[in-house]
């Protein structure tokens, strides 16, 4: 795999904390259901209902993975009425799932073709 230097590459060496903190992140965002619920808070505000059915999940476990993101620091809460809707708490965030899901795009562009 090829990768090339990154236009905004981050300015210095990490530590040792930002090294952790930043695999907590990956590791956190490594879950399919965990990134296809942040995929679609990235399009805007939702509730526990519409990430259920946009992730294809059980609603149990949708509320089990918000949980930890939220916990997390990576989604933010508030209540409208009864429920309780789900949003992004960092623009970081949404272009990490971006980029993520664009790696994923050209290296299923690289795939050689199936017979």
């Amino acid at each position: 795999m090829h990768l090339s230097f990154a236009h905004h590459a981050h300015p210095r060496t990490p530590g040792e904390e930002q090294l952790a903190l930043a695999a907590e992140l990956l590791a956190l965002l490594g879950d399919r259901t965990r990134l296809a619920l942040l995929h679609a808070l990235t399009r805007g505000e939702a509730d526990v209902g519409t990430l259920t059915e946009a992730c294809g999940a059980a609603r149990p476990a949708v509320s089990q993975h918000l949980a930890r993101l939220r916990l997390a620091g990576l989604v933010g809460t508030r209540k409208e009425g009864r429920r309780v809707i789900y949003s992004l708490r960092d623009g970081h965030l949404r272009r990490l799932v971006d980029e993520a899901l664009n790696v994923a795009d050209h290296r299923l562009g690289d795939r050689p073709p199936h017979d």
